[in-house]
């Protein structure tokens, strides 16, 4: 079975308060023999668009870019855990969760619901500093959320970023986990293969 956890990237999409609004547009000419119309899509829109990687350059500014991130991390086993009802994720609710042998670890909580709203979703679940310290130590390689980000909205130093990517922990943002129970899983993350970027659009992809 194959999940596709990618949100769509549409005009109407919501995007980080701030950010580049998606702009897709759709252009086309006629062929030089005039027997067929050529369609293309002029696009414009932020590295953090929708589902994307944040390579540890996005905060740190000697942190690897995302053409410097090893494609061996975004391509393995996977955890999707499910918490429900929770705020926000800390030591807490990780400690009751088996970690034996997870690498890579994606967290489904109720973000997943809002990808529907039609705007942005202020209060969505977010991974407090404590819980990403908590995935440092068990050495996890790979974390990724269900919404635009790991920490929490209005967050003024973003500290649960700063734990993760001075570590060169990829952070995986905006996946849709509507569709995925919890288990274990196979991960294809492919980002944009942008040179020197912060971040990319991320095609995500779990096989089961």
């Amino acid at each position: 079975m194959i999940y596709d956890v990618t949100v769509p990237i549409t005009n109407k999409m919501p995007v980080w308060p701030g950010d580049p609004p998606v702009q897709l547009t759709a252009e086309s000419h006629r062929s030089r023999d005039k027997s067929h119309t050529v369609r293309l899509t002029a696009i414009e829109m932020s590295s953090h668009t929708g589902t994307h990687i944040d390579a540890p350059f996005h905060m740190i500014d000697s942190g690897k870019k995302l053409h410097e991130l090893p494609l061996d991390v975004l391509a393995g086993k996977a955890a999707v855990f499910e918490i429900a009802g929770a705020r926000s994720l800390g030591p807490t609710e990780l400690e009751r969760l088996d970690w034996s042998g997870v690498e890579r670890v994606l967290f489904k909580t109720e973000n997943s619901k809002h990808w529907q709203d039609g705007k942005f979703y202020e209060d969505f679940v977010y991974l407090d500093p404590e819980a990403a310290e908590f995935l440092v130590q068990r050495g996890i390689r790979l974390v990724g959320i269900d919404y635009l980000s790991i920490d929490q909205f209005k967050s003024e130093s973003h500290p649960s970023h700063f734990v993760l990517l001075t570590k060169d922990i990829v952070v995986l943002e905006g996946l849709d986990l509507n569709a995925v129970r919890q288990g274990e899983y196979t991960l294809l993350a492919l980002p944009l293969n942008l040179l020197d970027a912060d971040g990319a659009p991320t095609r995500v992809i779990l096989t089961k």
